[in-house]
């Protein structure tokens, strides 16, 4: 717990956000009454704007980063940025911003410092000897996301195999205490020994791991094949674009939505009949940018979900501001797995939550996509995306929240499911 510090009116305050009622510092045997279970951990976010990205671009990442902080459970109090060509290979900024970072540290008195790419393990063990405190990355973060909000044994088990990925070419850092300081007899200690120990226990634990999940990935082939008699809808989308919520609204089932990131992690399959015509509609955990490479590898079986599927719905939150780098960083994502040929309606969510900053008459300047009203993006590309891409079979603007425009969905959703079992199943074609 981080000592209390004073604020602009003269006051004292911790980070329990209890106040003093008689205005003076409380005393540790005050602040030991206090439970540390609701203490947010407070964190100072770093990122490097490298050649080729805009300093926007970098600050829209941070306010992700800062959300990721959020859903983690911790408080940013501080955001540091650092143009450099590329990020330095000893301690990802350079020297003079790493003595700023540690004055913002000890006057700030933070838990731990985030930074908003994966560091090497030669950057974590020099910014831990430098700043003297724990360092995080943005994988990490992640990684700690998708631990807390794991709730299945698959899902568990993938989180697992994805830490232990991430933590194997690290463990040096985790036993400096043993390392040789110098030459010498008498001087060599167990270090190394017990570093070899570790990784070999990591590494028989990870391919432990892998024959589990191999083991998960047969039954779900098997679980597959007995729904090979109902075409396959698969939602996909970034993080916190609404999945959850439109899944819930089209199967009238009620999975778990929040407005955090990676609400979501285990794969959920519902029978849903629009008209007459019944078929399968998947809800899949979300991509983001960025999204570590151990995830994509430990997530197999579910994102095998989205490579099985016979048409995708690709939601995008249309009042994010940067949501065509969202549907970049999904369609990355998608030819990653080999699922970015498949037949996909493109749905722009949250029309309701979108907003703009309206130009006045006498203002001269070029409009950005910030001024855009929602009637001029729906004539713009996104509407007709579907004319401009092969695999885009048609394009729409809803709200899942208000239920606007969701029956023209249905509709599309049928025709396109119609198709596709009228070509499978020919001899069922009197069902519609």
């Amino acid at each position: 717990m981080s000592k209390p510090w004073k604020t602009d009116k003269g006051k004292w305050k911790d980070n329990t956000g209890v106040w003093d009622s008689e205005n003076k510092r409380p005393t540790p045997q005050e602040r030991n009454t206090i439970s540390t279970a609701e203490v947010p951990e407070r964190a100072i976010l770093v990122s490097v704007c490298s050649s080729g990205t805009t300093m926007e671009r970098t600050e829209e990442y941070l306010n992700e980063l800062a959300f990721l902080l959020e859903t983690a459970g911790g408080v940013t109090v501080k955001k540091v940025v650092q143009k450099l060509e590329h990020p330095d290979s000893r301690t990802y900024v350079g020297s003079g911003k790493l003595e700023e970072i540690k004055e913002y540290k000890e006057a700030l008195e933070v838990d731990f410092l985030v930074f908003d790419d994966e560091l090497s393990p030669a950057q974590l063990r020099n910014l831990e000897k430098a700043l003297d405190c724990r360092i995080l990355d943005r994988t990490t973060l992640i990684l700690d996301i998708f631990a807390k909000r794991a709730r299945t044994s698959i899902a568990k088990t993938q989180v697992e195999l994805a830490q232990l990925q991430y933590m194997l070419p690290r463990l040096t850092r985790l036993w400096t205490h043993l390392e040789r300081q110098r030459g010498g007899i008498g001087m060599r200690g167990p270090g190394e020994s017990q570093i070899e120990t570790d990784r070999r226990l990591i590494t028989e634990k990870i391919v432990l791991l892998k024959e589990r999940l191999q083991t998960i990935d047969k039954q779900k082939v098997l679980q597959r094949k007995n729904r090979e008699s109902l075409v396959r809808v698969a939602l996909v989308g970034y993080t916190n674009v609404g999945k959850s919520t439109l899944m819930n609204l089209l199967s009238k089932s009620d999975v778990f939505a929040e407005n955090k990131l990676f609400a979501t992690l285990d794969t959920t399959v519902r029978k849903v009949v629009v008209g007459n015509l019944p078929f399968l509609l998947t809800d899949t955990v979300g991509f983001i940018r960025k999204l570590p490479h151990a995830l994509v590898e430990s997530f197999k079986s579910t994102l095998d979900e989205v490579c099985e599927a016979d048409l995708l719905i690709h939601v995008v939150d249309i009042s994010h501001p940067d949501h065509e780098e969202q549907i970049a960083a999904v369609n990355s994502t998608l030819e990653e797995i080999g699922a970015n040929n498949k037949p996909t309606i493109l749905v722009f969510n949250k029309i309701d939550a979108y907003t703009y900053v309206k130009k006045d008459e006498d203002d001269l300047t070029p409009m950005t996509r910030a001024n855009w009203p929602l009637t001029m993006l729906q004539e713009s590309w996104m509407a007709k995306s579907h004319e401009l891409s092969s695999n885009t079979v048609g394009t729409l603007f809803i709200s899942a929240a208000r239920k606007e425009n969701i029956e023209a969905l249905r509709a599309l959703m049928y025709d396109e499911v119609k198709k596709i079992h009228a070509i499978r199943y020919p001899y069922n074609n009197f069902l519609y």
